[in-house]
């Protein structure tokens, strides 16, 4: 019976077990061979194809060089706040006005010749030169509002002869500099300004100054010789505990009227106002201040 059995196992599946297909070898080479060159021998390739392609004056550029030229990836660098670059890459520059504002600078930037308007608000300049503005003499606006600076060197804005308009808020000076002769305009409002440190003829020449601004500083007296041109003048929250009749009038000439005084802001200061009626006998309309 066994003998039979072997007899019909041989005769139905050792033919079975020789008609299998074979292991498809090319299927695995051509999978083999789709793989088989490298990334870096490919890379190779291109770089000496495109070394040939690529020329420069009629001369072969070379490969490193090529690859610099195609590498479009490298970030570019912003300019950074303390390099040598030209005023006007650092600012803007529009139709003679500079606009170096909020960019931290530490010192006044070298200015086109033809500047007559400069903005230089809110960085960290703390010393103002005399050759900073030596050679633009077309300057009629300048604004350092919100810098450091401690410092003006005496004969800095002597040259400046057709400033108009100077602010000097929101910094840290305790004097006073000399004053180009034809402004109209001056701030310097939230400093450390002592009255020892404004000269007694610093405004008396100023004879187109109508808007002046002290306010918040340290003074303990109104600054003498005001020019008759002064239309505003603010003086509050200092610490001036005293005025006379000549402050703001004329002791020996009762008629003389100050006709531009608009407007006198002395507020927060510890002086009663009331105490000092004569000073006010040439002004149209009293100061702003504590009277009782």
């Amino acid at each position: 019976m066994k003998t039979l059995q072997t007899i019909i196992f041989l005769l139905v599946f050792v033919p079975l077990l020789n008609s299998a297909p074979p292991i498809q070898q090319e299927s695995l080479q051509f999978y083999e061979y789709d793989t088989d060159v490298s990334m870096g021998s490919l890379i190779q390739q291109d770089y000496e194809m495109q070394s040939k392609d690529i020329r420069k004056d009629g001369t072969n550029v070379s490969l490193d060089t090529s690859l610099r030229l195609q590498d479009d990836s490298e970030p570019q660098v912003p300019p950074t706040k303390d390099t040598n670059l030209p005023t006007c890459l650092l600012c803007v520059c529009l139709s003679g006005s500079v606009y170096c504002e909020e960019i931290d600078i530490e010192a006044v930037p070298p200015l086109p010749k033809e500047t007559a308007y400069l903005y230089a608000r809110f960085n960290k300049i703390k010393r103002i030169a005399v050759a900073d503005f030596a050679d633009i003499t077309t300057l009629r606006r300048i604004d350092f509002s919100g810098n450091r600076i401690e410092e003006i060197e005496d004969g800095a804005f002597s040259k400046l002869l057709l400033l108009e308009e100077l602010s000097l808020a929101e910094n840290r000076l305790m004097k006073l500099p000399v004053l180009p002769p034809k402004l109209t305009t001056f701030n310097a409002n939230q400093n450390r300004i002592k009255s020892r440190g404004i000269k007694a003829n610093a405004f008396k020449k100023l004879t187109n100054l109508a808007y002046l601004y002290l306010g918040h500083n340290a003074l303990e007296s109104v600054p003498l010789n005001l020019p008759e041109s002064l239309r505003i003048l603010h003086l509050q929250y200092n610490n001036i505990t005293t005025i006379t009749d000549d402050t703001f009038c004329k002791s020996n000439n009762t008629r003389y009227i100050r006709t531009s005084m608009d407007e006198i802001r002395m507020e927060g200061n510890p002086i009663l106002l009331a105490k000092h009626v004569n000073a006010f006998s040439c002004l149209r309309t009293l100061p702003v201040g504590t009277y009782y």
